[in-house]
């Protein structure tokens, strides 16, 4: 079984590091993925002799890490699912991109369409067909002028398809380490992090912040100590 860091677990829920370049589902690479690996933990700690139910609530995309909450129980999957929904979960990103963002702070809306066959998205004029909005703020925390990177926050409005870092690189900012959409780091990880997570819980319907913050290393070195308590 791989390595599992749990921030926090109860008899309905489990939230989760989520590693880079891990899938949040099985894929067709057959890799070992998130939901495979939680079910694992789940089967040998509670030495559970059939199959073990693991609701996934929100998915992020493989080369992506941070926070993830998993259902085990139906019901937690059924109330989770309505907060995705509704909007009532929310989650915050910290990214490392590519020039010096000198609006400190701001909102991005776009239209974005989804292109099946190549599993990409762009920005594109709203009256496209299927093209479906696109918003989310950004917050500048701190610059490397050395390497011309901004250490930026992201809150997400709305869920779409590689949203962050597509409207990021539509800015003319891409995110260091972006393979399909960056102009740096190529060959690099990804500098995107899914560091906050808000649920109110499932049972309890008390609201729940859980934070997890990237290793300071490689271009995370960027995060300086005082800023690790974001």
């Amino acid at each position: 079984m791989q390595n599992l860091k749990i921030l926090y677990e109860d008899n309905h829920i489990i939230v989760v590091e989520k590693m880079p370049n891990i899938p949040s589902q099985e894929d067709k690479t057959g890799d070992k993925d998130m939901l495979t690996i939680i079910k694992d933990y789940i089967k040998i700690k509670n030495n559970k002799p059939g199959n073990v139910y693991l609701g996934l609530v929100h998915r992020l995309d493989r080369p992506v890490g941070g926070v993830m909450v998993f259902a085990k129980t139906s019901k937690a999957a059924s109330r989770l699912s309505e907060q995705v929904r509704n909007k009532e979960l929310k989650k915050k990103y910290l990214a490392v991109v590519d020039g010096m963002i000198l609006q400190k702070e701001g909102t991005l809306e776009d239209y974005l369409y989804k292109d099946e066959r190549t599993n990409t998205s762009k920005v594109v004029n709203k009256e496209k067909k299927n093209a479906k909005k696109a918003i989310l703020d950004y917050e500048v925390i701190t610059y490397n002028e050395k390497k011309d990177l901004s250490l930026v926050k992201v809150n997400l409005r709305t869920g779409r398809h590689h949203q962050i870092r597509v409207q990021l690189s539509n800015f003319g900012h891409s995110i260091f380490g972006d393979q399909k959409y960056g102009t740096r780091g190529k060959g690099k990880q990804i500098a995107l992090w899914a560091y906050q997570l808000t649920i109110k819980h499932p049972i309890s319907k008390k609201e729940m912040i859980f934070k997890d913050l990237p290793e300071p290393s490689g271009t995370w070195c960027i995060i300086k100590e005082e800023e690790m308590n974001i």
